[in-house]
């Protein structure tokens, strides 16, 4: 079932002052549009984009759209390399400002099929900090492999994918590797039609532990692709999409095993032991 987007109010301290708001709205090329409330002070005013971990800042000018609000657009030709970024404000060379999240209008990402013309996928997806801030996830995978389908398969878990920025060759095939054991990738057939992948994951042969899923879209020796779920508005799955683990029996005994998403919404198997 496709996940409905979600909105965020900021709900500010009633003694404290109320931090300007952003209200965001998507595009499906995967630009962004931010409408910002009116800031109260005089001068020329930016849109401040600021990576967590590089503190790589992108400024986007923010002009008045006549209804009291300032407006930003990011479109999806600037790059925005991957990984979490910081909403600000800034007026007039002062300080930053974070900026909190509004109302988001993020139904043009549900379902979207890029053309993958350009070579890779970009996916912007605004979304509340746990703070109560707004911040922008973004990918930018080339090549990007996705997650379309996943479902119960007769002996372990079926995936049904589409593959953007590279052609699938008829020796495609996926890996599965335990995340922290030692030892070769177990290798899984993969059927391909067109830019299309399907393949079954067999839980009977995986020992505990958390693997992660890989696609060689062009056979051995080819690029090595994580395969993720990023088309749609949901900025981390793990707390949304929850699958059930169903109980198997496997080479190292009886356990539990179900598919499951990272924090960068990368698809993985956890097998648990039972008992």
């Amino acid at each position: 079932m496709t996940p409905v987007p979600r909105t965020a109010r900021h709900r500010a301290d009633p003694d404290a002052a109320v931090p300007p708001c952003a209200d965001c709205i998507a595009d499906s090329a995967g630009g962004l549009t931010f409408d910002v409330t009116e800031t109260g002070e005089p001068g020329a005013a930016l849109l401040v984009l600021r990576h967590r971990e590089s503190h790589e800042a992108v400024s986007l000018p923010l002009t008045p759209t006549g209804d009291g609000r300032l407006r930003a657009a990011l479109p999806s030709g600037v790059a925005l390399p991957e990984g979490r970024w910081d909403a600000y404000v800034q007026v007039a060379g002062g300080e930053p400002r974070r900026l909190a999240p509004g109302v988001d209008d993020l139904r043009s990402l549900v379902a979207r099929v890029p053309s993958g013309s350009l070579g890779h996928v970009a996916v912007r997806i605004p979304y509340a900090t746990r703070h109560g801030n707004l911040s922008v996830r973004s990918w930018l995978r080339a090549p990007h492999a996705e997650a379309v389908e996943l479902y119960r398969a007769e002996r372990g878990l079926g995936v049904r994918g589409r593959v953007y920025g590279v052609p699938l060759a008829p020796d495609a095939y996926a890996e599965v590797c335990h995340r922290d054991a030692a030892g070769p990738p177990i290798r899984v057939e993969v059927a391909v039609e067109q830019a299309e992948f399907g393949f079954t994951v067999a839980y009977g042969a995986l020992r505990p532990g958390v693997w992660d899923l890989w696609l060689r879209p062009a056979g051995e020796g080819g690029p090595r692709v994580r395969i993720a779920r990023l088309l749609d508005a949901i900025a981390d799955k793990r707390l949304f999409l929850i699958h059930p683990r169903v109980p198997v029996k496997t080479l190292y005994g009886p356990a539990e095993a179900g598919p499951s998403y990272t924090r960068d919404n990368d698809l993985s198997v956890t097998v648990t032991a039972a008992g």
